[in-house]
């Protein structure tokens, strides 16, 4: 194949990404909802003796995840989306995920701390996360940045770090529109 006949298709398979996540940016520049898993912090779950409100015990973002944070906030304000409120978990990295992308805007709600060390508490978390996304109505979107079991449990989506899933009220359900890549 010549590169006169390759460069479209190059172009073309570039673009797709672009153009699968439109929904989900459309949705948001709409009013949506969009459940951030935080950004990079390496490791798995919490470190023994972790403590919420002591970042010096938990698993926290590194440099990569910090560049990852911000990228967020300026891909969400270069698409024209208007964000109307930030949720995070208490944990040290939704929060400051959350904060990088949008300094000082971020409000802490447990119910989208994680119950990833405490699974008796995830059917309670993901109620009351389900009704606050419900009762969501603007203006503009919503962004909460929390972890990837209440995403989960959210919506059937286990998501990369740094990942998006972006969702609409439709009745009484949540649904998922698309997802937002790193």
């Amino acid at each position: 194949m010549t590169l006169r006949r390759t460069l479209p298709l190059l172009l073309l398979l570039a673009a797709l990404p672009a153009r699968a996540e439109e929904p989900a940016w459309q949705a948001l520049r709409e009013g949506g909802i969009v459940l951030f898993r935080h950004a990079n912090a390496p490791g798995g779950g919490d470190p023994p003796g972790f403590r919420p409100g002591d970042c010096a015990t938990q698993r926290n973002l590194d440099d990569a995840g910090r560049a990852q944070a911000r990228r967020i906030g300026e891909a969400l304000r270069g698409a024209g989306v208007t964000v109307g409120a930030v949720l995070a978990s208490a944990w040290c990295r939704t929060t400051e995920t959350a904060d990088l992308a949008f300094p000082g805007r971020v409000a802490t709600e447990p119910a989208f701390n994680s119950f990833f060390a405490d699974r008796s508490t995830a059917a309670a978390q993901t109620a009351a996360a389900r009704a606050m996304l419900l009762a969501w109505q603007g203006p503009g979107a919503l962004f909460v940045s929390t972890h990837q079991v209440n995403i989960t449990a959210l919506t059937g989506i286990v998501p990369a770090p740094g990942e998006g899933v972006v969702l609409r009220r439709q009745g009484d359900a949540v649904i998922v529109i698309g997802r937002i890549r790193p």
